[in-house]
């Protein structure tokens, strides 16, 4: 736990969520980011909520988690219920959300403790919430924010380009890297208007829905479900590149499509073109964050788009 979190502090926010008298008897560690700190705190009754929590910072990250989280939930998916919110200040430097806390272990482990059977209906059961997500449709392409004066865009690959620029620059300057995949991907990036056309609206996206940010379990019965949707960074965007990135990390399985394209089929130009251009880009963005050790699946993907050129 980070030295700046007191025991002090941690019984202050358990109090202002559950009472004057309620006690703090627990604090456990839980899997968090680069900057926050992720505790599961649990009091002397036995009640447990999450805190997300950002030492002397103004994190206005957690706005945003904290209003994405309850448009996802007005939707009917199961996303944790947000207790408090609260951006640093001089007197209270910690910025933190606190959240309510669902049971559940993460999608890869449940996939080792199903059968093939009670995978598949897993695999149902987040297409249907994947479904409801992309059944939310807006005029423009646009990050979801807590702030009401948003950036839109009309035009789907600019907005792409803009959110993937940055990691790009990055990837120029990596040594590691050789010559002709960088040429390749700059290709790539220039022609993005022509390769990541398309006829669909701007539709809602958790956008980053791997088996981490998935969570389930078996009811009373025995069957698995989504108890929980972790973590989403939502935008209005093609939805195309929603399922590209969990067909990439091995998030869904045919089960899921079937059920996905129920509402209707995916193009073959998806299949052909866009799906590989939306999977190379959270590969290029692994690079940069973890290093040259992830530069073998960067490439066996630009092996698989140098066709196209």
């Amino acid at each position: 736990m980070d030295s700046d979190i007191s025991w002090q502090l941690l019984r202050g926010i358990v109090r202002d969520w559950a009472g004057a008298s309620a006690e703090l008897a627990e604090v456990s560690p839980l899997r968090g980011g680069a900057i926050h700190t992720v505790l599961l705190l649990t009091t002397s009754d036995g009640a447990k909520a999450v805190l997300k929590i950002t030492p002397h910072r103004v994190d206005r990250a957690y706005q945003d988690e904290a209003y994405q989280l309850n448009l996802l939930r007005s939707l009917g998916l199961p996303t944790p219920e947000v207790y408090a919110c609260h951006l640093g200040m001089l007197d209270t430097p910690h910025s933190y959300l606190l959240l309510q806390f669902l049971p559940g272990v993460a999608f890869s482990e449940a996939k080792r403790q199903c059968s093939a059977e009670q995978f598949d209906h897993l695999q149902v059961d987040l297409a249907a919430c994947v479904l409801r997500m992309h059944a939310q449709k807006s005029s423009h392409y646009w990050r979801v924010t807590a702030d009401p004066l948003r950036h839109e865009h009309e035009h789907w690959p600019r907005f792409y380009r803009e959110m993937y620029d940055p990691i790009w620059r990055e990837v120029e300057k990596l040594a590691d890297l050789p010559v002709k995949p960088k040429r390749l991907i700059a290709k790539i990036h220039d022609r993005l208007d022509d390769l990541l056309a398309h006829d669909d609206s701007p539709r809602l996206v958790h956008w980053d829905l791997w088996s981490g940010n998935v969570l389930a379990s078996p009811d009373g019965a025995g069957k698995w479900r989504i108890n929980a949707i972790l973590d989403p960074n939502c935008k209005f965007a093609h939805a195309e590149a929603e399922l590209a990135y969990l067909d990439l990390f091995h998030t869904t399985t045919p089960a899921f499509f079937r059920a996905y394209q129920q509402s209707g089929k995916l193009s073959a130009d998806y299949h052909r073109i866009r799906k590989l251009v939306y999977q190379l880009y959270p590969l290029i963005d692994d690079v940069t964050l973890h290093g040259p050790q992830y530069l073998k699946p960067l490439l066996t993907q630009l092996e698989k788009l140098a066709v196209l050129f």
